[in-house]
């Protein structure tokens, strides 16, 4: 059983845990409207996810620090209280999981030997300070996870092999220009819940990454970004104060496949700035305060889920998602959320979901004043 044990864990490492600890590309979704499966979410391959095991130096099982569990080169030393990184870390561990301690720094020699290192796990601690060589010698480090703690800048000098950064709920205000420099593996960076203001962005910040995902939510946004890498295939920027959609918000973001708008102040989206989006396939703009539908729906020919539900949209037009005739729309839609709006909708004619898979797709009513 303990194989399995920690082959499952392994396993939920490498694939979960922003906020809460759900599915990682949870994207908040109320009515179990259909999403794209995490492995197509992600760009990332289906053999890329755990280390081979097998191909590392034999285990040293003698050396296990006082507290932790260790086993199969997992080096688990959660909750357990500590003021600072353990020490006797075997060399061959591929997995330190050391979250939820009061561990306020890490030092130049905290992860020294530790070459092996695929993931680290540091989630709701109470660091501050980072020596600008505590990552060095993770020469193979994959998966960084730091989120939930008092970080004020982005570590400087991450390791190059770096995937995925999980920084999130810390206190960072400001992304200089070249804290991301050399990290050419990266795909994956979530950062939100950090007082970042558009101003924070220096330009050339993302410079050199190709990112397929980026998470900036609850933040301090006013509008979208300008200077995202345009690698990007999901961009969520929901739970800021964005007002406006302009014309060329979106001119770089051409291979996004979903885009997270939710839970902002957005008023209005200016006609044309969706057709930059060719490639969509969800578009979340629930919990703002658009009056209409947004223009463009129709041109998008892979869209298949949108959220518009908690809005202001007083009418929906026979032609707000459709395109005019037949064969036009490439995929049809499988999610549209309508509800609580002030939409009379005995007056939605029928043929205005002509181009939905099924009527149980589309959610309306529930508005309240």
């Amino acid at each position: 059983m303990w194989p399995l044990w920690l082959l499952a864990s392994l396993l939920a490492l490498s694939q979960a845990l922003p906020f809460e600890q759900k599915a990682f590309w949870d994207f908040t979704l109320d009515g179990g409207l259909p999403m794209l499966n995490d492995e197509e979410a992600s760009g990332a391959d289906s053999t890329s996810g755990i280390p081979d095991l097998d191909a590392l130096p034999p285990t040293y099982s003698a050396m296990c620090p006082f507290g932790c569990h260790c086993h199969l080169r997992v080096v688990q030393c959660s909750d357990l209280g500590l003021k600072a990184v353990p020490k006797e870390i075997s060399p061959d561990t591929t997995l330190l999981d050391l979250q939820n301690n009061d561990i306020s720094e890490l030092r130049k020699d905290d992860f020294k030997g530790l070459q092996h290192l695929y993931a680290l796990v540091l989630v709701n601690n109470k660091i501050s300070k980072i020596h600008e060589k505590a990552f060095s010698p993770l020469r193979k480090l994959q998966k960084l996870y730091i989120s939930k703690n008092h970080l004020v800048e982005i570590p400087p000098n991450l390791p190059s092999s770096l995937v995925e950064l999980r920084i999130h709920d810390n206190r960072i205000r400001k992304v200089p220009k070249g804290v991301f420099s050399g990290l050419r593996n990266m795909n994956c960076i979530e950062m939100g819940g950090n007082p970042l203001e558009n101003s924070g962005f220096e330009p050339g910040a993302f410079d050199g990454l190709k990112l397929n995902y980026l998470r900036i939510s609850e933040a301090k946004l006013t509008g979208v970004p300008k200077d995202l890498p345009e690698t990007l295939n999901e961009l969520h920027l929901d739970h800021n104060k964005i007002q406006a959609v302009e014309l060329e918000d979106l001119l770089r973001y051409s291979k996004l496949y979903r885009l997270g708008l939710g839970h902002n102040q957005i008023r209005m989206i200016e006609n044309g700035s969706l057709s930059f989006l060719p490639t969509l396939r969800e578009l979340h703009l629930d919990n703002n305060k658009l009056s209409r539908v947004p223009a463009g729906l129709p041109d998008l020919k892979l869209l298949q889920v949108v959220y518009l539900h908690t809005n202001n949209i007083t009418k929906v037009g026979v032609n707000d998602f459709c395109p005019v005739g037949f064969g036009v729309k490439r995929a049809y839609y499988n999610g549209i959320s309508l509800f609580n709006n002030p939409v009379p909708y005995w007056e939605v004619q029928p043929a205005t979901f002509r181009c939905v898979t099924d009527r149980l797709a589309i959610q309306f009513g529930n508005y309240k004043k």
